[in-house]
């Protein structure tokens, strides 16, 4: 009988306010290739705690590590904290500075409390239906999508929003992290991501090693993996295959 190849194993972490869904299409579509892991955070309130319980409670001693958004934050914190875990490293519509100082920062601040102050008083949904217009493509607004989106986001309770309010806000600069990293290297972004723009993802590939992709996901805002989720998928095979040619851990 032909040798089969093993799955790699994958986790992939979701978002702020996201949960398992935002994950649901390529935990399908990767299964050929990988035996996938979506952690949650519960009410942990800092990136780095995050990343250390990701890694206290993966299924493997060694992984192929996929984040969205937030999640991309928390990935690249875990790649900082323990690099030999990590097979590859695939970093979808996210960022990697810390809060700008100044005006910036303080407008940041404000409007992510704002939002936290309507989901208190109005619900996470009513939050939701503001907050997540700009998070896809103008298409998508009013469609059974968006109606999912809202329906992960009401999951959530305002205590866990406050949680990663808190850690988001606190961020690390993950800078002078990515001209260390060693592991195969994608990144994704929607075209149309207002939140975190490809410009971002541009000078985030130039940080980088010289064999990092950066990859465009067409006609997707910010929640690209429910919006193109074949794109990504095909995107992060791609990948996979990459990862698993990785040398074996050291003995």
């Amino acid at each position: 009988m032909p040798e089969t190849t093993p799955r790699l194993p994958l986790l992939l972490l979701p978002g702020l306010l996201c949960d398992a869904a935002v994950w649901t299409a390529q935990c399908q579509a990767l299964a050929p290739l990988a035996e996938a892991h979506v952690p949650a955070y519960g009410l942990l309130d800092s990136l780095p705690a995050m990343a250390a319980h990701v890694l206290a409670t993966a299924p493997q001693p060694r992984f192929a590590l996929a984040g969205h958004s937030m999640g991309g934050r928390v990935a690249l914190e875990i790649a900082r904290q323990a690099p030999a875990r990590v097979l590859g490293l695939a970093l979808l519509d996210t960022g990697y500075q810390p809060l700008p100082d100044g005006e910036a920062g303080a407008r940041e601040r404000s409007g992510r409390l704002a939002l936290l102050a309507q989901a208190r008083s109005e619900g996470m949904r009513a939050m939701g239906q503001q907050w997540a217009r700009g998070m896809v493509h103008p298409d998508q607004l009013g469609t059974p999508l968006f109606e999912a989106i809202l329906d992960m986001i009401e999951r959530s309770s305002p205590a866990q929003f406050e949680a990663q309010i808190a850690a988001l806000l606190a961020r690390p600069d993950a800078t002078p992290l990515l001209g260390n990293i060693t592991c195969p290297v994608l990144l994704q972004c929607g075209r149309d991501d207002s939140w975190s723009p490809l410009a971002r993802h541009e000078a985030m590939l130039g940080l980088l090693p010289a064999d990092a992709t950066l990859e465009v996901i067409e006609h997707a805002g910010h929640m690209t993996t429910m919006e193109q989720p074949d794109a990504v998928a095909a995107g992060l095979a791609r990948w996979l295959r990459r990862c698993a040619q990785q040398p074996p851990t050291p003995t």
